[in-house]
């Protein structure tokens, strides 16, 4: 099972390279130096006796350790951790300047998962590279040093006791699968319906690309009422709409205004009256948990995400009205091009409507990628509520739920005890299983579902990306870039779930659910610390 890197980071993979290659020659001095202490590290330890063998042995490990993630840190800020393999380059390019036989790319060349184009090493040609997991062996967490696991049966001696600590609450639900297989390796109440957080999202991810494919696009138009000059800004539901000049590949407001006014231009229009469309959306705007800085009103027309403070994620103070606020940035950009406008407030634009002009979001896909890595709960919403219309139902909070429910049973993953009121996973009724949410992950990897890849590949990665990028970041337990998982926090719920590497280069995905948790930054530790436990497992 290959996990394709995240867009954003191929177009650098050139520049990591040639930073792997400069690397390369330290590296090698390095690891020669290392070779030649080895006798006298081993003399030492001798004479010293046993209680300074586990320390000095440990100490030479970390050196090693250290090294490779200093190069994995400063390499990943040009191009990110990931290669077509699923490997962090920079650990590949450590792997070959240590001077491991063979390859650097796992018999694949950069840039596909392509098993077609597989190098032949049946002929005398290079054998790829080992993996790079021996180069940062895990040393252990704030939980303690992590044992291998020497097969999938030993799972349940490792993980029950990590599972049982005190601060991962009075209720735990755990499911560990292998990826490539679909072999349940371990389970701990995982039928069992908890809280789940913002893992939701994995769901509501999946959903929308069933329902509405990854090249599906959120559009919103500029429409002129024949015979009224009425023009009506009308909401595509696109929440990433964007009134900042450096876009970002997002949709941007500006180039709409200054498009509809070139289309009015050439009219010979020069004034008109504005109104502005969020029929696309039914039922009240407002989240069932009130106002808050982790949502906006859910309505299909907004810019930014009515963030007032420029912030792009997180936690944020919004605008109260959303849909004008948007209508009435749009006028005056209209008025700098030339047009003037007078405000009539909301309205609804008619099938007879000509549309002036558009602009449209990335692909689903990307939108997708953005919810899971920053857990961004305006684009979750709005996902659902896309889903709710791309299958006939209301597109409110209720239809929106009915919606990816509906879709998670058309692909038929277990759904018993599963109970959804959002798309976000902030409604503390929701309600998912663990034994849902691996299957979740493998309906993603499945070959036969490429169009919910994007659910593997927006996972945030442990010690680099959004809601992952503070967790794992010390390199301390060896997990770092070797875990991907959707956070979810509320209070008194911690849950992790997402997919990781293991030492013998098989991909597991896990859910691991917490309720009644008493400390988040214990709970997320603990969390963490099982994840890391994953990596070291051979599992057969």
């Amino acid at each position: 099972m290959v996990v394709p890197e995240l867009r954003v980071w191929r177009a650098a993979r050139p520049r990591l390279a040639r930073l792997a290659r400069a690397a390369r020659p330290y590296l090698a001095r390095t690891a020669r130096t290392a070779r030649a202490m080895k006798p006298r590290v081993a003399r030492l330890a001798q004479a010293a006796g046993p209680r300074l063998v586990t320390p000095k042995t440990r100490q030479y490990t970390a050196v090693a350790a250290t090294a490779g993630l200093a190069l994995a840190a400063g390499a990943v800020t040009a191009a990110g951790p990931w290669d077509s393999t699923g490997q962090r380059t920079a650990e590949r390019g450590r792997a070959v300047a240590l001077e491991h036989a063979g390859g650097a790319d796992h018999g694949r060349r950069n840039d596909t998962s392509d098993t077609s184009r597989t190098r032949d090493t049946s002929a005398g040609g290079a054998r790829p590279a080992p993996s790079a997991l021996p180069v940062l062996v895990g040393l252990g967490g704030a939980g303690g040093p992590v044992e291998p696991v020497s097969d999938g049966s030993g799972l349940p001696a490792v993980l029950d006791p990590l599972l049982s600590s005190p601060a991962l609450g009075t209720r735990r639900s755990a499911s560990v699968v292998d990826v490539a297989t679909g072999k349940h390796l371990y389970g701990q109440g995982a039928g069992e319906a908890l809280t789940p957080a913002s893992t939701t999202k994995i769901a509501t991810g999946v959903a929308a690309l069933s329902a509405l494919g990854p090249d599906h696009r959120l559009t919103t138009r500029a429409v002129l009422e024949p015979g009224t000059g009425e023009l009506v800004l009308v909401g595509g539901g696109d929440p990433k709409l964007t009134v900042r000049e450096d876009t970002r590949g997002w949709a941007s407001l500006r180039a709409l205004a200054d498009r509809t006014a070139a289309a009015l231009t050439k009219r010979g229009v020069t004034k008109v009256a504005l109104s502005y469309d969020t029929s696309l959306y039914a039922g009240p705007d407002l989240h069932p948990i009130g106002v808050n800085e982790n949502i906006a009103r859910v309505t299909a027309l907004m810019t930014d995400e009515a963030r007032t403070d420029g912030s792009t994620s997180g936690p944020a103070p919004r605008v109260a009205d959303p849909a004008a606020q948007a209508a009435d940035t749009f006028a005056r950009l209209l008025s700098d091009a030339g047009i003037r406008t007078t405000a009539v407030g909301p309205s609804r634009a008619t099938a007879r409507a000509e549309t002036l002009a558009t602009v449209s979001s990335p692909p689903l896909s990307d939108l997708v990628e953005r919810m899971l890595t920053h857990s961004d709960n305006d684009i979750a919403e709005a996902l659902a509520r896309h889903t709710a219309v791309a299958t006939g139902v209301r597109p409110d909070f209720a239809g929106g739920a009915a919606a990816i429910e509906a879709r998670l049973r058309k692909l038929g993953l277990p759904l018993t005890g599963a109970a959804f009121h959002d798309g976000s996973g902030l409604d503390r009724a929701d309600r998912l299983t663990a034994d849902l949410l691996t299957a979740l992950l493998l309906k993603a990897a499945d070959p036969a579902h490429p169009e919910l890849r994007p659910v593997l590949t927006g996972l945030p990665v442990a010690g680099f990306t959004g809601t992952l990028s503070r967790r794992y970041a010390d390199g301390k337990d060896g997990a770092a870039g070797l875990v991907r998982a959707k956070t979810g926090t509320l209070t008194g719920v911690n849950t992790l779930a997402g997919t990781v590497v293991t030492q013998d280069g098989r991909l597991l995905a896990f859910a691991f659910l917490a309720e009644n948790t008493t400390s988040q930054e214990a709970a997320q530790s603990a969390l963490d610390h099982t994840a890391t436990t994953l990596t070291t497992c051979s599992c057969h």
